[in-house]
């Protein structure tokens, strides 16, 4: 079992990246978020690894942060919720901001994750309710860089004014590294316009 990677990016693509650990490139699937990390980073880097192993494949899912992993885990166990989908849930909703939708049973939020329909929110709501109220206890804020409630108003004002799901969220946690800080709302979007109006 491959449980942790330390090595250097050298190629990323759609959704995954291969990490040269001493000569030995590993091809990891990792977290939009991730790749947007790790695109831009040289010199050693660590992934907490998930190693999933069927008769035709083994893949590696690796996550920048513990939680991250953890998360992962916990959803993979739900009925219905495949490493892609839990992969696509991590990519478009910080930790943080995921377990509340659970806690105040927000099938809305939970829907707008590519993947997840009204059954498969009903279900992780069902499944996860007493999961996420323990980790709401022990969860640090901010630690993944996307579950704050301003990242989420933040790309809920840029998809009301025309911009698509994706790209708004791209945009938002763009600024929201780029500021370092807890930024507000209005800071947020006010970067993240005019990060889309370069593109």
């Amino acid at each position: 079992m491959i449980a942790l990677l330390c090595g250097e990016p050298v190629l990323t693509g759609d959704k995954w990246v291969v990490i040269d650990v001493h000569g030995i490139g590993y091809h990891v699937q990792v977290t939009q978020p991730a790749l947007q990390q790790l695109a831009g980073t040289c010199g050693t880097v660590k992934l907490h690894t998930h190693m999933a192993v069927r008769e035709d494949a083994i893949t590696l899912y690796g996550f920048l942060h513990q939680s991250e992993l953890e998360m992962f885990r916990i959803l993979i166990g739900v009925t219905g919720i495949g490493p892609q989908i839990a992969m696509n849930l991590l990519s478009q909703i910080g930790i943080d901001e995921f377990a509340m939708a659970i806690l105040n049973e927000d099938e809305k939020a939970l829907m707008r994750i590519s993947g997840i329909g009204a059954k498969g929110a009903k279900r992780l709501i069902l499944e996860l309710r007493d999961k996420m109220k323990k980790i709401s206890e022990t969860l640090p804020k901010g630690e993944t860089g996307t579950g704050s409630m301003a990242v989420h108003d933040a790309v809920s004002a840029l998809v009301s004014l025309g911009f698509a799901e994706n790209e708004s969220r791209d945009a938002v946690m763009a600024a929201a590294r780029a500021s370092g800080s807890s930024p507000t709302v209005q800071v947020l979007i006010k970067a993240a316009l005019a990060h889309l109006k370069e593109r």
